[in-house]
């Protein structure tokens, strides 16, 4: 079974949500058999590469909060994800745009280190005092490095704007058709959806649903065809 789930670095209920996600998948009894993909989703996709701001002062000025509003609601994301076990700072954080993240989430995928870059950059960005968005690219290869990518392929992506873009675009598009317009976004073997963070109760039923509904395979020829098998292939006797 495949889950695939629609997230942005930039957002805090996908950092909430991953983790809740993975507690039902970890009590899950075929966890084993679930592949999870991770697609992209920006929250802020006009926001310009250089264009980085205080998080309060982001809130306030895109929701129309006061900054202390701003901050409660930092606070009361601080304690969701304490919750889970996560850490999160609740001041001094920044934001800013999230496209070259998403790119290397697609070079991660393709050598197979995609869940531990998601998790390092979600810990970057929401724990660590240094800031994702402020120190360039050194920054992002001395991430992805950690989570087992090649620093120089890394640093190839970041200096070619259009690698891996199509990519993430793709997967923005998908996004709309499926009708997310919010993260995160859980897709499970393309038939059920579940949207926001849930409880990890809430994944849990829905995987157990998902696995239970699993279409059989349909055998549409029940002939005798050429085939391959581990014995070797068959040979033709005319």
């Amino acid at each position: 079974m495949r889950v695939e789930i629609w997230s942005d670095i930039a957002c805090p209920w996908c950092y909430v949500g991953k983790a809740r996600f993975e507690k039902a998948l970890a009590a899950f009894p075929h966890r084993d058999q679930v592949e999870v993909v991770h697609r992209s989703f920006e929250l802020d996709p006009g926001r310009a590469k250089g264009d980085v701001q205080p998080v309060i002062t982001m809130l306030s000025r895109k929701y129309g909060l006061s900054e202390e509003q701003a901050r409660a609601g930092e606070d009361n994301l601080g304690a969701q994800a304490a919750a889970e076990g996560l850490a999160y700072r609740t001041r001094g954080r920044d934001h800013g745009n999230t496209f070259d993240l998403h790119r290397l989430l697609h070079l991660a995928k393709e050598h197979g280190r995609q869940d531990e870059l998601v998790q390092i950059l979600y810990r970057a960005n929401f724990a660590e005092e240094r800031s994702l968005f402020t120190e360039g690219d050194d920054r992002l290869v001395e991430l992805a490095v950690e989570a087992g990518l090649d620093a120089d392929a890394v640093r190839a992506v970041l200096a070619d704007p259009a690698a891996y873009a199509d990519e993430v675009r793709a997967d923005e598009r998908e996004a709309a058709e499926l009708g997310a317009n919010g993260v995160p976004f859980f897709v499970l073997d393309r038939r059920y959806g579940v949207s926001g963070a849930q409880p990890a109760e809430v994944f849990a039923q829905a995987l157990t649903q998902a696995w239970g509904e699993r279409s059989p395979l349909t055998l549409l020829d029940q002939g005798d065809g050429d085939a391959c098998g581990p014995d070797g292939c068959a040979v033709p006797q005319h």
